[in-house]
């Protein structure tokens, strides 16, 4: 039987023709210890895991330099059965939250859970991801407020759960329809030793995406566009918008950009080897990758410099955004691009 089981048939096949070529050890998941889920989310051939193939076939993005880099902090949160389960509201506004109006539904999360409300300008998309108690089951809001702990949350409730173990391709960056988990920059995946193996999140401007009566604003794997689109988004390019897979190309080498800092050179590996989709608008000239929360601070506690502003590693993704080019044979029988992945596979979830 295929180790990736009845979810991918075309990589089963894929491993099958290459046995006699010696290839089988490139394409296989990776043996040994089960990754930790809650860490490395999703199946093994999920959006998020699959590497950039040899066969992508990549055209320029040409997004311009961007004037801003910041980061959109994700809240991901695990949930014990004792926690209790509070109403969801929608939110009063996109700039004052809280307290909300019209319930929503209900979700469970612990007592003593503290999101902030907006600050207009600053209004953060705050996509929650919880956690349940089974383990495996994601509920998602956005965006996510309760600056009080109230016997409410606010946000706009998913109304699909997902499958830690699945595919987990849908949530609440609702500029397009992805995950608020899936492609997240993890606690340590910047810090520590091994490299970022997975797909990540970027966020433009709107600005420079494109909308026509042909091309409604979004790609697979996204499901929609903002509403907003067809008065905001101006870009010229008919494969830039929300879902597409954005990659550095194999041959360029990090001193190519001028990329020298240790969270600069893992971003830059991640970029070219897994590449990162569009989730979402920036609504300003800015480029945003997606991370959990506490993230931003441990790369400041460990290397002095930040993630936004000013600094060494802003300037070098000022430099590797305009770098990106497009997976534009990306599609669901042929994640990445198809062909043999460039990096090894995750290792298989045993789920519990």
């Amino acid at each position: 039987m295929c180790a990736f089981g009845m979810r991918a048939p075309v990589l089963c096949s894929l491993i099958s023709a290459l046995f006699g070529f010696g290839l089988v050890g490139q394409l296989s998941a990776e043996s040994g210890p089960s990754r930790d889920p809650w860490l490395w989310p999703f199946a093994t051939d999920s959006i998020w895991n699959m590497p950039i193939g040899s066969d992508a076939k990549l055209i320029p993005a040409k997004i311009p330099t961007p004037a801003h880099i910041g980061c959109d902090l994700e809240w991901h949160i695990r949930t014990e059965a004792e926690d209790p389960v509070y109403p969801v509201f929608a939110p009063s506004s996109w700039g004052t939250r809280w307290p909300g109006e019209r319930k929503l539904g209900e979700l469970r999360i612990p007592a003593d859970l503290i999101i902030p409300d907006a600050k207009p300008p600053h209004t953060p998309n705050a996509c929650a991801a919880f956690l349940m108690p089974d383990g495996r089951t994601i509920r998602q809001l956005e965006p996510a407020c309760r600056p009080v702990a109230e016997p409410r949350i606010v946000g706009y409730l998913h109304g699909e759960d997902q499958d830690l173990y699945g595919a987990g391709i849908k949530g609440t960056h609702y500029g397009s329809g992805l995950s608020a988990i899936g492609g997240s920059i993890r606690p340590g995946e910047l810090t520590g030793d091994a490299p970022i193996r997975h797909a990540l999140k970027l966020n433009v401007w709107a600005k420079y995406l494109h909308y026509s009566d042909a091309v409604p604003g979004f790609r697979w794997p996204a499901d929609r566009c903002d509403s907003y689109a067809r008065e905001s988004y101006h870009g010229k390019n008919p494969s830039l918008v929300m879902g597409a897979l954005l990659v550095l190309p194999s041959d360029l080498k990090p001193l190519d950009l001028d990329v020298r800092t240790e969270v600069g050179l893992k971003l830059f590996e991640a970029f070219q080897g897994y590449g990162a989709y569009i989730s979402d608008d920036t609504a300003w000239d800015a480029s945003d990758l997606c991370v959990e929360r506490s993230v931003p601070h441990e790369v400041a506690a460990t290397y002095g410099y930040t993630m936004t502003g000013t600094g060494p590693l802003v300037e070098e993704l000022k430099r590797i955004i305009p770098a990106l080019m497009i997976v534009e044979n990306n599609s669901p029988e042929q994640i990445g691009g198809g062909g043999l992945p460039i990096r090894p596979l995750a290792p298989e979830l045993i789920a519990p």
